[in-house]
């Protein structure tokens, strides 16, 4: 039986159907616009629009559907938290797409996504098969993280599960839009690298150009020395929990090569153990990796 998947995002909805996860050829593929400045009950009648043009393209119905959000269904309250795109945060999405669609269906924020399509369509699949728990790691204007095991999520009691962005890591990073101060994610985020660059040298420079300049800027290589000390130190507590069979790294700053080597350095000095044996990745899916989790959720 096919899969259908949507991804919700900030700037685009996308949709999939997909014959299987054995197979990452979609059967259709389908991409508007989010618009959501119009507003929530915009944004629902938009997913809308891509089921239909789904439907139509493909001829087939769907019996439910994945959708991948941008934050997350509040377990006890089903209502959606931690949203990027605000017009969601307090709303009852789960139940209002319930209502409109008339299918059921299955939601997981972006990190979830990706971490699960990683595990059963991506990397994790052809490099480590036989991993039972995979954290899926975004680093890029956040942090976020996905935990799956047994191939499936774990969203936890509270629907947090895997957010290692807001956990403690050091005061210097500042407040945090949570709410709190010194989160990983104002330590090692993009734009908390390009911030610290600024503080320590008075100029500003994208992270990509600082990677290009590590050599000839001392701030630059500095800077990237922070991102490679703070990442093994926040990556540590991950592992010493979870102690997971895969790492995948997702979003900008996963695409330092040397993340994953003087990253991975760092990070043996602070686990529980005498070595990292455990495989950090990269994923294969790209931009792909939220609506091919997203119809993961129903494969």
């Amino acid at each position: 039986m096919a899969i259908w998947g949507i991804d919700l995002g900030g700037t685009k909805i996308e949709g999939v159907i997909l014959s299987s996860l054995n197979d990452t050829t979609p059967i259709v593929r389908q991409r508007i616009p989010t618009e959501g400045e119009k507003g929530y009950d915009h944004i629902i009648g938009r997913i809308a629009q891509v089921l239909e043009l789904l439907k139509t393209s493909s001829g087939l119905v769907p019996e439910r559907i994945g959708i991948c959000t941008p934050g997350v269904l509040d377990p006890g309250m089903q209502t959606m938290k931690n949203c990027n795109s605000t017009a969601l945060n307090g709303r009852p999405l789960l139940a209002d797409l319930e209502r409109v669609l008339q299918i059921p269906v299955k939601m997981a924020n972006d990190a979830n996504c990706f971490a699960l399509a990683e595990t059963h369509l991506g990397v994790v699949k052809q490099q480590a098969p036989d991993a039972k728990t995979v954290f899926g790691i975004i680093m890029g204007t956040g942090v976020g993280g996905g935990i799956v095991v047994d191939g499936k999520i774990i969203e936890g009691h509270h629907g947090i599960g895997g957010e290692w962005g807001h956990n403690f890591l050091d005061i210097s990073g500042g407040p945090c839009y949570c709410g709190k101060t010194g989160c990983v994610e104002t330590v090692i985020a993009g734009p908390s690298l390009e911030r610290y660059y600024a503080q320590q040298s008075g100029q500003k420079k994208l992270l990509k150009q600082m990677v290009a300049d590590q050599h000839t800027d001392p701030y630059a290589g500095e800077t990237l020395n922070r991102l490679y000390e703070q990442f093994g130190r926040a990556l540590s507590v991950v592992i010493n929990i979870l102690d997971p069979d895969a790492i995948v790294i997702g979003g900008g700053v996963g695409n330092i090569e040397d993340l994953y080597t003087k990253g991975k350095e760092r990070l043996a000095s602070y686990i529980f153990n005498d070595r990292v044996e455990v495989p950090i990745l990269k994923p294969q899916l790209g931009d792909s990796a939220g609506v091919f989790g997203a119809a993961a959720l129903v494969g």
